[in-house]
């Protein structure tokens, strides 16, 4: 691996030109979101087109990703075409919040920005990945939920801490969590990240289940194995 790309077993991601590398989070979220009967499928802040590629190794979809910033799309595209499964994925350079089309998508998926409170950097691209001023969570649910199908769903991951804020946004759209994994680094660690599905149909709060990366340091645990061992070269 080196910081300008990232190979996995049958692709390669060059990430030279894109803000925010290959990470565990937008990993994890492509191997767990549900691809079953996706017919369409949007990833949102598309970055290097790594979600975007994850669920073309995954379905049939045709898939649609979406990226802000004019060298990180330029980079998907260039990575989807560099894959076995370019044709499936279309990648457009734009502002989700101008983004219209008259296709609805069963599947949107989204590694989102939601560093509301930190330190803002002087790279431009990296500000755009990273902060929510540009995408906060109630205009990406008022977004999704004009953008998804009648039995469509949504998959994020975000920081555990800010869970409530968004479950909230997508409750005033009439997006509900239909499934919700808290994910823990090592099981003695406090879980900081959680992938969380909603679904536009009211129902009771979906339970919490807990994803354990590594049992110990360099050994995976095997829920962590189902999700990343078809893309993870060492897995």
């Amino acid at each position: 691996m080196s910081n300008n790309y990232f190979k996995f077993k049958h692709f390669t991601i060059e990430q030279s030109d894109c803000a925010m590398k290959v990470g565990t989070d937008g990993c994890l979220l492509g191997g767990w979101f549900d691809s079953s009967d996706s017919k369409r499928i949007l990833d949102i802040g598309c970055g290097t087109g790594l979600i975007a590629i994850m669920a073309a190794q995954r379905c049939n979809a045709e898939i649609t990703g979406i990226e802000i910033d004019t060298k990180a799309a330029q980079q998907a595209r260039y990575n989807a075409d560099n894959s076995p499964w370019g044709r499936q994925i279309e990648i457009i350079c734009g502002d989700l919040t101008e983004y219209t089309t008259e296709e609805r998508f069963d599947t949107i998926v989204s590694n989102p920005p939601y560093f509301v409170n930190s330190l803002k950097c002087d790279d431009t691209s990296r500000t755009l990945a990273r902060h929510s001023d540009s995408l906060d969570c109630r205009t990406f649910f008022c977004k999704c939920a004009g953008l998804l199908s009648n039995n469509g769903h949504i998959s994020i991951v975000i920081p555990c801490d800010i869970m409530d804020e968004w479950k909230k946004a997508a409750a005033e759209q009439g997006l509900y969590p239909t499934r919700v994994t808290l994910v823990k680094t090592t099981p003695k660690k406090a879980p900081k990240r959680v992938l969380i599905e909603f679904r536009p149909s009211p129902q009771k709060q979906a339970g919490e289940n807990t994803l354990i990366l590594e049992n110990s340091p360099g050994e995976y645990s095997d829920d962590a194995r189902d999700i990343l061992s078809q893309f993870y070269l060492k897995l």
